[in-house]
């Protein structure tokens, strides 16, 4: 933690924060500007708060009043008199600066004002303050002793983007309506304003399509399996299908009212032409292959060869085909009720990782390419995408896709995700696409955080500090092509609620940060000071976040000598390493690690700990030597 402040000063736009000296302006993200006045507020036990109460405030009105009272015990009362001690006020004049969700918050020594042009703003602004009282305001119970304090600021803040997202993937595991509502409450402190639902895939269709009910009656369940997914045994026929659930209309219309009331958005998404095994499932009929009358929804097997990259090669058809009229009559009976149920203006109808092994040797297909003059599956997927963006238009929405169907030839009209790095956003924004950016080099939460060892193995690693790293307004385009960024949380290794909150925090709080901070206002030191403040909220909050930020990171070689060297190294700076090669678990009294370490001939295992002083930060990690030795013969 810095003791002073540094003044930092940026334009455009104007971007003042500074670090700070003390625990109470742990912002996240941080604002556009900030400046500390002498003196703090102390809350009343008696706190009046003027405010217009309209329906779009309520939610504004409830969480603040809730924060101001369940942990103090105190009151809360509206006053309009003008005598009240918290002001919420939307200006009378549009200040062009804030836009719509921007707000400015003042806290003097006898009062709080909070001002904004519309309702969004105020309820960012509320957000805000309540991340300036101690952190023991996030208790859902009572607390005896607290300091009911926040310093004296002036603060203008307003965000870089207008789409601020997480993906939520509810389809690989089903995740029930209290738990999307958890997680929309655990984003809405950060101010993400959009959550992307991933309703379909190979593992299960999760909305209600009224005259389409085999896509619930069947594809919405699995056989229930736990280990490493995409290497279960295929399920028997006698094994029990009842894994899994969907979301009815009155669910998805409860869902998005609830969204709604803390100003977010929900954007659907259904996944075609690939990733549809749940589809074809319940509706054979769906795809090219004849085969597909014995299929069953995915439980986690291995349906795809990965081993010469993408699009894979698939071991069954989970497309949709393209040359099936059947299949645009269903998704015009699917677009146009999840149109309806969405007031979200974009549907997401995926176009990622379409494999087109059975596509090569179907008839119908064939004639389809001869009929249109199609010269290559990307084309076919091309005509497929432009005949489900006519679906879409004619529903009063806009179609969005996975930077896949750039190669497909879509129309600037087609917004584009580009997750496949920030290369194909690029490409996008140059030809006039909406682009949100959600790169896996910075914004896949389903990413390991630390070593494999301790976290569930997926594809990669993605750091806390690696995820800081993002920005999404790239300097070689227009930036008002840019709509927004947005972190991904894909849950094929995600089996609850709590595992999906350790996987997304502390990460989101660096998506959140690149997204509202202005560019090149971001400090990583001054970021985790904060970050290691907000770690003591969520666990007042009893939201599960992930500590491998302090987890030490293992980088392995032979020397000369073919001797095995294991180097040891820190995410964060600040923490010592203490280690043991004779099976017992070292603490602070053990080996200091100060330089790279020869293994043992006969070791068995490494255990190490990182500490700050004499307190035990990380996680102890087991790292077995035989996994040191496979890493070295990688790093050849």
């Amino acid at each position: 933690m810095k003791l002073f402040y540094c003044l930092i000063l940026f334009f455009p736009p104007l971007f003042i924060y500074a670090q700070p000296n003390n625990k109470t302006l742990n912002l996240i993200p941080a604002p556009v500007s900030l400046v500390r006045n002498t003196g703090n507020f102390t809350l009343p036990q008696k706190i009046a708060i003027q405010s217009t109460q309209t329906a779009e405030r309520s939610q504004t009105l409830a969480i603040l009043k809730e924060r101001l009272t369940v942990p103090t015990g105190y009151s809360v009362t509206y006053d309009n008199t003008g005598k009240a001690t918290i002001f919420l006020i939307l200006n009378q004049k549009q200040d062009s600066l804030l836009g719509n969700e921007g707000y400015q918050l003042s806290v003097e020594t006898d009062k709080i004002t909070i001002r904004a042009n519309q309702e969004a703003g105020l309820f960012y602004g509320v957000q805000t303050l309540v991340q300036l009282f101690p952190k023991e305001i996030e208790s859902k119970t009572l607390v005896n002793q607290a300091n009911w304090q926040c310093p004296c600021v002036e603060i203008t803040d307003y965000p870089k983007l207008s789409w601020r997202g997480l993906m939520f993937d509810v389809s690989r595991h089903f995740f029930t309506k209290t738990e999307v509502k958890q997680y929309i409450d655990a984003m809405v402190r950060y101010k993400y304003n959009l959550l992307h639902l991933h309703l379909t895939d190979d593992e299960g269709w999760r909305i209600e399509i009224k005259g389409l009910p085999k896509l619930t009656e069947i594809g919405a369940w699995n056989v229930k399996r736990t280990g490493y997914f995409g290497s279960f045994l295929p399920p028997t026929p006698d094994e029990p299908r009842d894994y899994g659930g969907y979301y009815t209309h009155e669910d998805i219309k409860e869902l998005v009212a609830y969204a709604k009331a803390r100003f977010v958005d929900i954007l659907p998404e259904i996944d075609v032409p690939g990733h549809s095994l749940a589809a074809v499932a319940s509706y054979p009929e769906l795809s090219c292959t004849p085969e597909a009358v014995n299929y069953k929804v995915r439980s986690g097997e291995k349906i795809m060869d990965w081993s010469r990259g993408a699009p894979p090669i698939a071991l069954l058809d989970n497309t949709l085909c393209p040359a099936n009229e059947k299949v645009y009559d269903f998704l015009d009976k699917v677009v146009s009720q999840v149109a309806a149920l969405f007031p979200f203006p974009y549907i997401h109808m995926g176009g990622d990782e379409a494999s087109v092994n059975y596509w090569q040797k179907t008839e119908a297909i064939s004639q389809l390419m001869t009929r249109e003059n199609l010269k290559s599956m990307h084309e076919v997927q091309g005509y497929f995408e432009r005949r489900v963006e006519k679906i879409v238009q004619s529903k009063g929405k806009k179609l969005m896709g996975w930077d896949e169907v750039l190669e497909c030839g879509v129309k600037p009209t087609t917004a584009i995700m580009s997750w496949r790095g920030m290369k194909y956003g690029i490409e996008a924004a140059k030809n006039k696409h909406e682009v949100v950016m959600s790169p896996t080099t910075y914004a896949y939460l389903d990413f390991m955080q630390a070593d494999e060892i301790t976290e569930p193995k997926v594809y990669a690693t993605l750091r806390l500090n690696k995820c800081y790293e993002f920005e999404p307004i790239p300097d070689s385009v227009d930036s008002k092509y840019i709509k927004g960024a947005q972190a991904n949380l894909w849950t094929e290794q995600v089996y609850n609620i709590r595992q999906a909150e350790y996987m997304t925090w502390p990460r989101g709080f660096a998506i959140a940060e690149a997204a509202w901070t202005p560019k090149g206002a971001k400090d990583w030191v001054n970021f985790f000071s904060r970050v290691e403040e907000h770690f003591k909220r969520l666990e007042i909050t009893e939201t599960k976040y992930a500590p491998s930020v302090y987890d030490p990171i293992f980088v392995v070689r032979r020397n000369s000598d073919k001797k095995l060297i294991v180097e040891l190294k820190t995410e964060i700076e600040g923490l010592d390493m203490y280690y043991s090669f004779d099976n017992s678990f070292p603490d602070h009294y053990y080996p200091k690690y100060t330089q790279p370490l020869v293994v043992p001939i006969d070791a068995s295992i490494l255990r190490v700990i990182t500490y700050r002083g004499k307190k035990p930060m990380g996680r102890m990690m087991h790292m077995p030597v035989e996994e040191l030795k496979k890493r070295s013969s990688k790093n050849k």
